[in-house]
């Protein structure tokens, strides 16, 4: 008997046919478009620079200690002073915002460490978690509405600025809502507005009412240009059912009446005689400097991004048409024009819009490599391949020099004014001890 040989396998046609389509076509570096990371790559890098702030971030701003982490010890441990904003009488400060960050420390320090140094720590890691999360939304939104290249320069701008270093582990209000603009405005920019309308929210209520003059814009948009009245209504009415409730019962167990806390401090700062002027005034430049301290370069680009924007030719390619753009740009300067106006200045006050002028800067660098290119091809020759290249890499020189600087001021304010944050909160608590015996 002759043993045959066995004939080799042969693929099904319409199998090859598939795997033909579902393989990516070959492609050289030219023919590949811009690159950024994934969320998860762009996650990865936030949490380790907000987990350096919690360690290394001063606490730069007096409320910080006495209106938050000293109720919030407190409630922990059942000691401390208390300011006149928590006094019934104003009862402009909430004690529900209290809770969302004591709650975490209680079962850290009941079930794993009671060291109230390590108990501080944690609680500012937490808050630099959250920050990431919150971060990392955003960036996916920016991502999808504006592209890999706004993105990526997005991201390099979160992660190095100063602003954020200082903002993303601070325990204030103006810090919350900065997490729930981003939130709201990662909804916006991945078109869901409940997420939108519900972060909007929770910041306003939760957080700081103010903040809620940022999603102003995402509302018009929402409810009438893209014509979803009854859904954004629907949604508010929603949110304000579910957190209105908590955050009043807590409130009222407290102070031992009535109260709405987010309505008394707007009543209190925008309608009471004096305001808020009463603690403080500051000349018109002072947010400039400030700005300029904590964004460099990128708070320059911030506020020219709506220009560069209209400026942008019409030939260039777009993800975004530039009335859609603008109305996405205005929300940095309608707080720009609330607060710059206004006699009482405070850096916190700048926080929400923190990642919104990341973001209006990385609009404005973009736009920028397209004018530049735009225009080069007027000139010729040695001008022109230099004009050529420059706008190709216009974005690494901008974020490169923006990077430089931001470190620089991170490490400076980390050098000159360090006092470790834990032990002042702790020696401040012993001193409350020893007052109130």
């Amino acid at each position: 008997m002759v043993r045959q040989r066995r004939k080799e396998p042969r693929d099904h046609p319409r199998k090859l046919q598939l795997a033909a389509k579902s393989r990516p076509p070959p492609a050289n570096d030219d023919e590949l478009g811009p690159w950024a990371p994934l969320p998860y790559t762009a996650f990865k890098a936030i949490l380790s620079a907000r987990l350096c702030a919690a360690v290394w971030n001063n606490i730069a701003d007096c409320d910080e200690t006495f209106n938050y982490w000293e109720p919030t010890h407190y409630l922990m441990y059942g000691k401390g002073l208390q300011t006149w904003e928590y006094s019934p009488q104003y009862a402009i400060r909430s004690y529900a915002y209290l809770w969302i960050h004591a709650l975490p420390g209680l079962v850290y320090s009941n079930l794993l460490q009671s060291n109230r140094v390590l108990v501080f720590y944690f609680m500012r890691c937490i808050l630099g978690f959250v920050c990431a999360l919150c971060e990392v939304y955003f960036y996916k939104g920016v991502l999808k509405r504006f592209g890999p290249v706004v993105a990526r320069s997005t991201l390099v701008l979160l992660l190095f600025s100063t602003g954020m270093f200082v903002s993303c582990t601070a325990y204030l209000p103006s810090s919350f809502s900065m997490y729930c603009t981003m939130v709201a405005f990662g909804g916006w920019f991945l078109d869901d507005h409940r997420v939108t309308v519900f972060a909007t929210a929770v910041g306003a209520l939760l957080g700081w009412p103010f903040s809620a003059a940022l999603s102003l814009p995402a509302a018009y948009d929402i409810a009438f240009v893209k014509r979803k009245l009854h859904p954004f209504l629907v949604s508010c009415v929603s949110s304000l059912a579910f957190i209105l409730p908590m955050l009043m019962t807590i409130d009222t167990h407290y102070f031992g009446r009535t109260v709405l806390a987010p309505l008394n401090i707007v009543m209190y700062n925008v309608f009471s005689k004096h305001g808020a002027n009463l603690y403080g005034v500051e000349p018109w430049s002072f947010y400039f400097k400030n700005g300029l301290l904590n964004f460099n370069i990128a708070f320059a680009a911030a506020l020219a991004s709506a220009p560069a924007v209209l400026m942008r030719p019409k030939s260039a390619r777009q993800n975004v048409s530039p009335q859609d753009c603008l109305l996405e740009l205005a929300p940095l300067y309608l707080w720009c024009a609330i607060f710059f106006s206004q006699a009482h200045k405070e850096e916190r006050f700048l926080f929400p819009v923190y990642p919104l002028i990341c973001l209006c800067a990385a609009i404005c660098v973009s736009v920028l490599e397209s004018l530049t290119s735009h225009y080069s091809r007027a000139l010729t020759g040695i001008a022109r391949r230099a004009a050529s290249a420059v706008a190709q890499h216009l974005w690494l020189i901008f974020l490169t020099a923006s990077t430089l600087l931001s470190v620089s001021r991170t490490v400076a304010l980390y050098r000159n004014f360090r006092f470790d944050s834990a032990q002042a909160v702790i020696l401040w608590m012993i001193c409350v001890h020893h007052l109130s015996q």
